[in-house]
């Protein structure tokens, strides 16, 4: 019996081994991220993860990771924190990715509040670029949700902003254009 697990001992090893190997060369594939770490992360070669959910035959719903081709400009192997997701008031748990938050008061104030459009440029990023893809320019949209919150709702809904969720291939579009947060000075 002890021969048994002298035997397993080294494949232990060598797996915990490869899993640190991996965590110290900091490369970040989508598929192997849990649930919980998935949404606003970026992989070792720049695309977006995305948490899909499928029905399983029992009824279950499974959640998974994937790497989407939408590319992130000049960011890569980047994990959002509990800290900038907390700040901007988005959910680890979400399923895709729709302009219509844009549409609530309450999220718009956090996205523009200084902890998250300071300090999370990820999720600036991605905002930013899913705002442009309405017809709306996150800065200027900041700077009327904080000189006067309720003109932010009739600036919106007049840009056509916040019309439905954005497909993947409308996402990927986004995604291929430059990014204009990358290259605009930010300030609040």
């Amino acid at each position: 019996m002890a021969s048994s697990t002298f035997t397993k001992m080294p494949l232990a090893l060598f797996i915990a081994l490869s899993l640190l190997l991996q965590a110290s060369l900091g490369e970040i594939i989508c598929e192997n991220l849990p649930q919980d770490l998935c949404a606003f992360s970026i992989s070792s070669s720049g695309k977006r993860c995305l948490l899909e959910k499928s029905a399983q035959k029992d009824g279950a719903t499974e959640y998974q990771c994937r790497t989407s081709e939408v590319v992130v400009e000049r960011m890569a192997e980047w994990m959002e924190t509990d800290e900038c997701v907390r700040a901007c008031g988005v959910d680890r748990n979400s399923v895709g990715i729709s302009s219509d938050s844009l549409m609530e008061p309450q999220f718009t104030t956090k996205l523009c509040s200084t902890d998250c459009y300071q300090n999370c440029p990820n999720i600036i990023d991605l905002y930013f670029n899913l705002a442009a893809g309405e017809g709306v320019f996150l800065p200027d949209l900041c700077e009327v949700q904080r000189s006067n919150p309720h003109r932010v709702m009739a600036e919106l809904l007049s840009s056509g902003a916040a019309s439905g969720p954005v497909a993947g291939g409308e996402l990927s579009a986004l995604a291929s254009a430059p990014s204009q947060f990358a290259s605009a000075p930010v300030s609040i």
